[in-house]
């Protein structure tokens, strides 16, 4: 790792108690993140503690409403919070963007009596989330899972198994959808499901290219009895439920790129004005230095363009199509910058003393997780030129 102390990101935060907040959560990454975050990586070990830190400083309900413990921020701030946490350790950054889409279901579709029992302990208790939608043969096709939860007075049981789980097996809580009738996006139905349920169970931790110290497992469910009282929203808006909490998450998937990618930079930019070739900086150089200034130019962009679905979301406007457009330009611009970063480091690029190639393992996975980007470009397409007829 180079010598050189990158300057903070000016941000532009709406409220003094923002930019009082973003002083807080820099301190809390020099301090509690930074100083362990390559060693515990490369270990393959979940910061727990951490996320009780992050969950009793209110750090992981940030969007969520006051009266239930959370911070009352719009997505404009929480994103850029996400950004700075992904920036220092993407487990940390994806974990809390993970745990906010758990909450999402809950916070948005609760009952009043629901909200008040669960919530604040979702949001300040020391509890951590986990999202059950995708399944081994359901993937982009959400509404394919076949999951089963079928009513037996005011109980459910429930009958499948969830994959690609982040914090599978680590999770005090799991928002699971389950299929509770025959028709595809009208039949499926959310649950609130605790961890210590009698049935559910996680399989070993998936053996991932990067992101090796956030867990990811299959979650099976085995006969879980779950109490009506536990069901989020109506019966059979599951489908309904779990869009929108994929808008809100891809949002979080591009606030993370945008992260991943400005630490590849700022590491980038140290190497390139401490490393001497032919007499000077190879900073100096005429191709690397084009190349800085590309990779910064998509940073500036990914950034903008997040920010703006954010304030489309918390203006109460549509926002699903601009959401897919941040995460689709963020993650592929992640992926050029984190692999331009290797290259600018050279054969020190490639190995572990650097962090860069981490970036780079760390960046392919956010072109995949919260839809593909190849779903992404669908989803765009269909909001401009309406569904396909074929």
């Amino acid at each position: 790792m180079t010598d050189h102390v990158p300057l903070p990101v000016e941000r532009e935060l709406p409220t003094e108690e923002a930019r009082d907040l973003m002083s807080l959560v820099r301190e809390l990454i020099e301090r509690e993140i930074k100083p362990q975050a390559a060693e515990e990586e490369a270990a393959g070990r979940f910061p727990r503690e951490l996320f009780t830190l992050l969950s009793r400083s209110g750090l992981l309900g940030l969007v969520h409403p006051e009266e239930f413990g959370g911070g009352g921020q719009p997505y404009e701030v929480y994103l850029q919070v996400l950004e700075e946490f992904a920036a220092a350790r993407l487990t940390v950054g994806l974990g809390v963007s993970v745990h906010t889409l758990a909450c999402h279901a809950l916070a948005g579709y609760g009952s009043k009596e629901q909200l008040a029992e669960h919530l604040p302990a979702m949001l300040g208790g020391g509890l951590l989330g986990a999202y059950c939608l995708s399944e081994p043969s359901s993937g982009s096709d959400a509404a394919g899972l076949t999951t089963r939860a079928t009513r037996d007075g005011d109980t459910w049981t429930l009958e499948g198994t969830k994959a690609w789980i982040t914090h599978g097996g680590i999770a005090d809580f799991y928002t699971v959808l389950a299929r509770t009738g025959a028709e595809r996006t009208r039949g499926i139905s959310a649950f609130l499901v605790p961890a210590d349920a009698p049935g559910l169970s996680a399989a070993a931790p998936e053996h991932k290219m990067g992101m090796a110290g956030s867990p990811t497992s299959q979650i099976h469910l085995d006969g879980v009895r779950v109490p009506d009282a536990r069901r989020i929203g109506e019966e059979g808006q599951g489908f309904a439920i779990a869009l929108s909490a994929l808008d809100a998450g891809r949002l979080g998937i591009a606030a993370c790129a945008v992260g991943v990618a400005q630490a590849a930079l700022d590491e980038a930019l140290g190497y390139t004005a401490q490393r001497r070739q032919f007499g000077r900086p190879i900073a100096d150089f005429q191709g690397l230095r084009f190349m800085l200034a590309d990779m910064a130019t998509q940073i500036e962009a990914g950034r903008a363009l997040y920010l703006a679905a954010a304030r489309l979301r918390d203006a109460g406007r549509p926002f699903s199509k601009q959401a897919a457009m941040a995460k689709l330009f963020c993650t592929d611009a992640a992926m050029r910058i984190t692999t331009d970063a290797v290259q600018l480091l050279g054969g020190y690029g490639y190995t572990a003393d650097f962090p860069v190639e981490r970036y780079m393992r760390e960046a392919k996975v956010l072109q995949i997780v919260e839809g593909t980007n190849q779903i992404q470009r669908v989803v765009i397409a269909r909001a401009l030129a309406g569904p396909e007829t074929g």
